[in-house]
């Protein structure tokens, strides 16, 4: 049980059993899906006031009190803990805009957006592995902390994306800056984690249009580490054509629960991670010092990226990244994952010996690329696994007051 294995004392790798077979999805549970928002239909109506509560809200309870019972129920609850997610704490991702054009080559990716009446447009670096295209692709943010060598050895292409150019990082609130606010106007209440990721699922929308001689559309990741992974993790939540999210290091306002991290010696508090950067949305500031009001924390956002390629990436050795909380998140998580039929796509690694910060570590390279293997390349078996460190176990049951449902 992934209970028992955050409780170990020790270092533990355990399976998450698959509790139904992958044809639960159309293309395997592995597939991404062809549109970046499925349940944009689903009417989501906010809830009125909010209660505090020290455990973690429940996934599978929709905002009107009842619980799903089906995985058909699943595609409209992911909807309404999206907009949650938009309204409490990333602020709108807005969906595609009106126009979205540019070009791929071996070694570039151009990206101009217009959208009523304004427009912007940044650009991305391509590199390709050996071998003959079209290639899947991992967008890169940021430029450190990955292993882009495995990345390419393993037979896929780095797209490096420089989010500061759609976000850029040290503005006023007020005056937010980069293409995503030369779009949506500077003092949007978008932060930049949300701006970035509406970035990466634009640089998508011209692999798509470009026919596939270079990259694939279908089979596209995300990753990068610090607050670039933040940025990793948010990109896969919103957008469902990410195959594969691997969020690295990503801290608070990442993968970590909020809740967990003010009772986590040594994290960095919500209210740190909102000061910091404008990273989350300006509606986070009601709930920096009482995160237990929020009616959504981020094990919901990692349930989001559920049944989809999810490694997540921890470091047990600096207090302030949280990973404790993280732990704790990713098992919430993985129990959506569990319910959908799709255990085996999650995996949580904490278990390094290195404690720098977004070092190259070996731990990770062979899940990286089983990973790319399977969500990518399609020609893999990974099974996931959850190898929590004993430095920071995660105890799930500490944490919640709901049992995972069997769907139909």
């Amino acid at each position: 049980m992934l209970a028992v294995a955050a409780l170990a004392l020790l270092s533990t790798v355990t399976a998450v059993p698959r509790t139904a077979s992958a044809q639960a999805f159309p293309g395997g549970a592995a597939a991404a899906s062809p549109v970046e928002d499925e349940g944009a239909d689903c009417p989501v109506t906010l809830p009125g006031s909010l209660t505090a509560n020290s455990r973690l809200p429940d996934p599978f309870r929709k905002i009107d009190g009842s619980r799903i019972s089906a995985r058909s129920e699943w595609r409209c609850r992911r909807a309404e803990i999206k907009k949650l997610s938009e309204r409490y704490v990333y602020g709108e991702k807005p969906a595609k805009p009106s126009s979205v054009t540019g070009s791929v080559s071996s070694s570039n990716i151009t990206v101009n957006v217009s959208h009523n009446g304004r427009s912007s447009s940044f650009s991305a670096s391509v590199q390709l592995p050996n071998g003959s295209g079209p290639f899947p692709a991992v967008i890169v943010l940021g430029g450190f902390g990955a292993d882009t060598a495995t990345i390419r050895a393993t037979g896929a292409a780095v797209i490096n994306y420089d989010p500061l150019a759609v976000g850029r990082e040290g503005t006023p609130r007020n005056n937010k800056q980069g293409a995503f606010y030369t779009i949506y106007g500077s003092t949007s209440s978008t932060g930049l984690l949300a701006a970035w990721a509406w970035g990466a699922s634009r640089i998508i929308d011209v692999i798509e249009q470009s026919g596939g001689t270079v990259l694939k559309a279908d089979a596209v990741g995300v990753t990068g580490c610090s607050r670039y992974g933040k940025g990793a993790f948010a990109a896969g939540a919103f957008d469902q054509r990410i195959a594969l999210t691997m969020p690295i290091e990503s801290g608070a306002g990442g993968v970590p629960i909020f809740r967990g991290l003010a009772s986590e010696s040594g994290a960095q508090p919500p209210s740190s991670a909102y000061g910091e950067q404008p990273w989350l949305g300006d509606a986070f500031s009601a709930f920096t010092g009482s995160p237990n009001t929020l009616p959504v924390d981020q094990h919901e956002t990692v349930a989001m990226i559920a049944p989809r390629g999810l490694f997540i990436m921890d470091n047990p050795h600096v207090d302030w990244l949280g990973a404790r909380s993280g732990a704790v998140s990713a098992l919430g998580g993985a129990e959506v994952y569990k319910a959908l039929g799709a255990g085996d796509n999650i995996t949580y690694w904490s278990d390094v010996q290195d404690g720098n910060h977004c070092a190259s570590r070996s731990e990770w390279r062979t899940p990286l690329q089983q990973n790319i293997q399977e969500f990518l390349l399609r020609n893999g078996n990974a099974t996931g696994v959850f190898r929590i460190s004993g430095r920071k176990p995660g105890n799930l049951s500490e944490w919640r007051d709901w049992q995972t449902p069997t769907l139909s």
